[in-house]
């Protein structure tokens, strides 16, 4: 079994790992939870609905990491700095889907890559890796003369606009057209914004409703278009690519992994 860390246990994503992790051969050792919540104390397993695990929630991470192989991470990006730091002390690998990142989280992985092993990727599923492959090679086979534009759907209590896979999903369409051709975010369009530019990349975010997470890359030519679409039907699929990666890092030596790693060839 691998033993396993939650970091954020009580958000969704924390629990939908401890619901899935027995399935996924892995066993919850620790639930750490924010300063100050009011899930402190209770088990993880009750409150995930697979009953009394013996692990109970606690803000305090050092403890939460013993006897951990690896730390899985869906929290906020303030919380991670702290985690990375004590990941490294404690010689556990870490596994993150935190979004929005900014260059000191980035520059701490990094640091904490050199120490163990780390994956960090802004979004946990098999499927929207797959889908940012294929897109990558459809922009680069049919070529300029095809516009690419990005359409993602989340629900309305999403705080972040364009997610973190709709970013995901344009770096690998841009890395598939450049050096040959520089491409620009756009982000909205109103009013008399004239005729689209060759250069152009539209990214654009819808919200509403309890929509999981719906990625559309639209390629559009002359004559025809290819619309490639992703749609989460439950946050399941994120946790099982989660504890999947964590199954990944297990064993391996320090140094940064994308899900591109997992999926392999």
């Amino acid at each position: 079994m691998l033993k396993v860390a939650i970091h954020g246990a009580s958000g969704k994503m924390g629990q939908a790992i401890v619901r899935l992790a027995a399935n996924e051969r892995a066993q919850v050792v620790g639930a750490i939870v924010s300063r100050g919540s009011s899930r402190i104390g209770r088990d993880v397993g009750e409150l995930a609905g697979t009953g009394n695990i013996g692990v109970a929630m606690s803000d305090d991470t050092s403890a939460g990491l013993l006897g951990a192989d690896v730390v899985i991470d869906f929290s906020r990006p303030e919380a991670l700095p702290r985690l990375l730091h004590l990941a490294m002390r404690a010689k556990v690998a870490v596994v993150s889907g935190t979004t929005r990142l900014d260059g000191t989280c980035e520059r701490l992985l990094d640091e904490t890559a050199q120490h163990v092993p780390v994956l960090w990727s802004p979004n946990t599923s098999i499927g929207i890796h797959v889908l940012a492959e294929i897109a990558a090679s459809a922009a680069r086979r049919l070529g300029p003369g095809y516009d690419v534009e990005i359409v993602e759907v989340h629900h309305r209590a999403k705080v972040d606009a364009p997610s973190g896979t709709a970013v995901r999903l344009a770096d690998a369409v841009r890395a598939a057209r450049e050096p040959t051709a520089k491409l620009t975010d756009v982000h909205g369009r109103e009013g008399n914004v004239g005729p689209r530019k060759a250069d152009e990349l539209g990214i654009f975010a819808v919200r509403g409703g309890d929509v999981i997470g719906d990625h559309t890359v639209h390629l559009l030519g002359p004559g025809e278009r290819i619309e490639l679409t992703h749609r989460a039907t439950s946050r399941d699929l994120f946790a099982r690519g989660a504890l999947r990666a964590a199954w990944h890092l297990h064993g391996k030596p320090p140094g940064r992994y994308t899900m591109a790693d997992v999926i392999g060839g």
